[in-house]
Protein backbone atom coordinates (compact mmCIF):
# COMPACT_ATOMS: atom_id res chain seq x y z
CA UNK A 1 0.00 0.00 0.00
CA UNK A 2 3.03 2.32 0.15
CA UNK A 3 2.32 3.66 -3.35
CA UNK A 4 -1.05 4.91 -2.05
CA UNK A 5 0.54 7.49 0.23
CA UNK A 6 3.49 9.77 0.74
CA UNK A 7 6.41 8.17 2.53
CA UNK A 8 7.06 8.89 6.21
CA UNK A 9 10.41 10.09 7.53
CA UNK A 10 11.17 8.67 10.99
CA UNK A 11 13.95 10.66 12.67
CA UNK A 12 15.63 8.87 15.58
CA UNK A 13 17.99 10.42 18.13
CA UNK A 14 19.54 9.20 21.38
CA UNK A 15 22.58 9.68 23.59
CA UNK A 16 25.49 7.34 23.00
CA UNK A 17 24.84 4.05 24.78
CA UNK A 18 21.04 4.25 24.77
CA UNK A 19 20.77 1.46 22.18
CA UNK A 20 19.48 3.47 19.22
CA UNK A 21 21.41 1.57 16.55
CA UNK A 22 20.37 -1.83 17.90
CA UNK A 23 16.72 -0.79 18.02
CA UNK A 24 16.84 0.59 14.49
CA UNK A 25 18.24 -2.70 13.24
CA UNK A 26 15.33 -4.45 14.93
CA UNK A 27 12.94 -2.17 13.03
CA UNK A 28 14.47 -3.12 9.69
CA UNK A 29 13.88 -6.76 10.59
CA UNK A 30 10.29 -6.13 11.64
CA UNK A 31 9.47 -3.90 8.65
CA UNK A 32 11.29 -5.20 5.55
CA UNK A 33 9.96 -2.31 3.45
CA UNK A 34 11.42 0.30 5.81
CA UNK A 35 14.43 1.99 4.23
CA UNK A 36 17.59 3.25 5.86
CA UNK A 37 18.47 6.84 5.07
CA UNK A 38 22.21 6.69 4.41
CA UNK A 39 24.07 9.84 5.41
CA UNK A 40 27.18 11.35 3.82
CA UNK A 41 30.29 11.64 5.96
CA UNK A 42 33.90 12.74 5.70
CA UNK A 43 35.11 10.44 8.45
CA UNK A 44 37.29 7.47 7.48
CA UNK A 45 35.61 4.15 6.82
CA UNK A 46 35.85 1.74 9.74
CA UNK A 47 36.54 -1.98 9.49
CA UNK A 48 33.50 -3.82 8.15
CA UNK A 49 31.71 -0.72 6.90
CA UNK A 50 30.41 -0.61 3.33
CA UNK A 51 30.19 2.55 1.25
CA UNK A 52 26.57 3.27 0.33
CA UNK A 53 25.21 1.05 3.09
CA UNK A 54 26.67 2.36 6.34
CA UNK A 55 27.50 5.82 4.96
CA UNK A 56 28.34 7.53 1.71
CA UNK A 57 32.03 8.20 2.35
CA UNK A 58 33.30 11.37 0.66
CA UNK A 59 36.29 13.66 1.11
CA UNK A 60 35.97 17.11 2.64
CA UNK A 61 36.25 18.95 -0.66
CA UNK A 62 33.30 17.09 -2.17
CA UNK A 63 31.30 17.55 1.01
CA UNK A 64 31.94 21.30 0.94
CA UNK A 65 30.76 21.45 -2.68
CA UNK A 66 27.54 19.67 -1.69
CA UNK A 67 26.99 22.11 1.16
CA UNK A 68 27.53 25.09 -1.14
CA UNK A 69 25.08 23.63 -3.65
CA UNK A 70 22.39 23.23 -0.99
CA UNK A 71 22.26 19.46 -1.39
CA UNK A 72 21.86 18.71 2.33
CA UNK A 73 18.68 19.17 4.31
CA UNK A 74 20.92 19.14 7.37
CA UNK A 75 24.59 18.79 8.07
CA UNK A 76 26.95 19.22 10.99
CA UNK A 77 30.59 18.89 11.92
CA UNK A 78 31.15 16.54 14.85
CA UNK A 79 34.59 15.86 16.31
CA UNK A 80 36.26 17.14 13.15
CA UNK A 81 34.17 15.04 10.76
CA UNK A 82 31.16 16.20 8.73
CA UNK A 83 27.84 14.40 8.41
CA UNK A 84 24.93 15.33 6.16
CA UNK A 85 21.56 14.10 4.88
CA UNK A 86 20.86 14.51 1.16
CA UNK A 87 17.64 16.38 0.42
CA UNK A 88 17.10 14.72 -2.95
CA UNK A 89 17.05 11.23 -1.45
CA UNK A 90 14.39 12.23 1.09
CA UNK A 91 12.22 13.82 -1.59
CA UNK A 92 12.46 10.80 -3.89
CA UNK A 93 11.54 8.42 -1.08
CA UNK A 94 8.55 10.56 -0.07
CA UNK A 95 7.19 10.66 -3.62
CA UNK A 96 7.69 6.89 -3.99
CA UNK A 97 5.77 6.26 -0.77
CA UNK A 98 8.83 4.76 0.93
CA UNK A 99 9.22 5.10 4.68
CA UNK A 100 12.69 6.12 5.83
CA UNK A 101 14.45 5.66 9.16
CA UNK A 102 17.12 8.27 9.80
CA UNK A 103 19.48 8.01 12.78
CA UNK A 104 20.74 11.47 13.61
CA UNK A 105 21.88 13.70 16.47
CA UNK A 106 19.70 16.37 18.05
CA UNK A 107 21.35 19.17 16.10
CA UNK A 108 20.46 17.57 12.78
CA UNK A 109 16.99 16.64 14.00
CA UNK A 110 16.31 20.30 14.82
CA UNK A 111 17.25 21.30 11.28
CA UNK A 112 14.94 18.66 9.82
CA UNK A 113 12.10 19.73 12.11
CA UNK A 114 12.30 23.21 10.60
CA UNK A 115 12.23 21.82 7.04
CA UNK A 116 9.89 18.81 6.96
CA UNK A 117 6.54 19.34 8.60
CA UNK A 118 5.36 15.72 8.59
CA UNK A 119 8.53 14.04 9.85
CA UNK A 120 8.09 11.83 12.93
CA UNK A 121 10.66 12.34 15.70
CA UNK A 122 11.56 9.53 18.10
CA UNK A 123 13.98 9.82 21.02
CA UNK A 124 15.48 6.69 22.59
CA UNK A 125 16.17 7.00 26.31
CA UNK A 126 18.11 4.81 28.72
CA UNK A 127 16.25 3.98 31.97
CA UNK A 128 18.62 6.28 33.91
CA UNK A 129 22.14 7.73 33.84
CA UNK A 130 23.57 4.91 35.96
CA UNK A 131 22.50 2.35 33.36
CA UNK A 132 23.79 4.53 30.55
CA UNK A 133 27.22 4.68 32.20
CA UNK A 134 27.17 0.92 32.76
CA UNK A 135 26.49 0.33 29.07
CA UNK A 136 29.22 2.72 27.96
CA UNK A 137 31.76 1.06 30.24
CA UNK A 138 30.60 -2.37 29.14
CA UNK A 139 31.75 -1.63 25.60
CA UNK A 140 35.36 -1.53 26.86
CA UNK A 141 36.31 0.69 23.93
CA UNK A 142 36.54 4.14 25.52
CA UNK A 143 38.74 5.74 28.15
CA UNK A 144 37.34 7.19 31.37
CA UNK A 145 37.74 10.66 29.88
CA UNK A 146 35.75 9.75 26.77
CA UNK A 147 33.02 8.12 28.84
CA UNK A 148 32.80 11.19 31.05
CA UNK A 149 32.44 13.37 27.96
CA UNK A 150 29.74 11.12 26.53
CA UNK A 151 27.79 11.31 29.79
CA UNK A 152 28.09 15.09 29.79
CA UNK A 153 26.90 15.19 26.18
CA UNK A 154 24.02 12.88 27.10
CA UNK A 155 22.68 15.40 29.58
CA UNK A 156 22.48 18.05 26.87
CA UNK A 157 20.94 15.63 24.37
CA UNK A 158 18.30 14.37 26.79
CA UNK A 159 17.34 17.96 27.56
CA UNK A 160 16.12 18.14 23.94
CA UNK A 161 13.91 15.05 24.21
CA UNK A 162 10.82 17.02 25.27
CA UNK A 163 10.08 18.27 21.73
CA UNK A 164 10.27 14.84 20.07
CA UNK A 165 6.95 13.20 19.16
CA UNK A 166 7.71 9.91 20.90
CA UNK A 167 9.98 8.66 23.68
CA UNK A 168 11.09 5.03 23.67
CA UNK A 169 12.68 3.97 26.96
CA UNK A 170 15.16 1.19 26.29
CA UNK A 171 15.10 -0.56 29.65
CA UNK A 172 14.52 -3.97 28.08
CA UNK A 173 15.44 -4.51 24.44
CA UNK A 174 12.46 -6.73 23.56
CA UNK A 175 9.93 -4.40 25.16
CA UNK A 176 11.57 -1.30 23.73
CA UNK A 177 11.54 -2.90 20.28
CA UNK A 178 7.81 -3.57 20.62
CA UNK A 179 7.16 0.04 21.62
CA UNK A 180 9.26 1.33 18.73
CA UNK A 181 7.39 -0.91 16.29
CA UNK A 182 4.08 0.31 17.71
CA UNK A 183 5.05 3.89 16.88
CA UNK A 184 5.83 2.99 13.26
CA UNK A 185 2.63 0.97 12.92
CA UNK A 186 0.49 3.73 14.39
CA UNK A 187 2.02 6.44 12.20
CA UNK A 188 1.42 4.35 9.09
CA UNK A 189 -2.29 4.30 9.99
CA UNK A 190 -2.66 8.05 10.49
CA UNK A 191 -5.42 9.54 8.36
CA UNK A 192 -3.12 12.24 7.01
CA UNK A 193 -0.82 9.60 5.55
CA UNK A 194 -3.68 7.61 3.99
CA UNK A 195 -5.86 10.48 2.75
CA UNK A 196 -4.98 9.79 -0.89
CA UNK A 197 -5.89 6.13 -0.50
CA UNK A 198 -9.17 7.10 1.18
CA UNK A 199 -10.06 9.54 -1.57
CA UNK A 200 -9.11 7.17 -4.39
CA UNK A 201 -10.72 4.00 -3.10
CA UNK A 202 -13.76 5.39 -1.33
CA UNK A 203 -14.56 8.60 -3.18
CA UNK A 204 -18.18 9.64 -3.02
CA UNK A 205 -19.99 11.41 -5.82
Amino acid sequence: MNNQRTGILFVVSAPSGAGKTTLCREMFDKFPDLRHSVSFTTRPKRAGEVDGIDYHFVDRSRFDVMVAAGEFIEWAEVHGNCYGTALTFLRQAAVAGADLLLEIDCQGACQIRDSIEDAVFIFVLPPDFAELERRLRGRETDSDEVIAQRLTNAQGEISQAHWYDYLVINDNLEEASQRFAAVIGAERCRTRHLSDFLNQQFATT
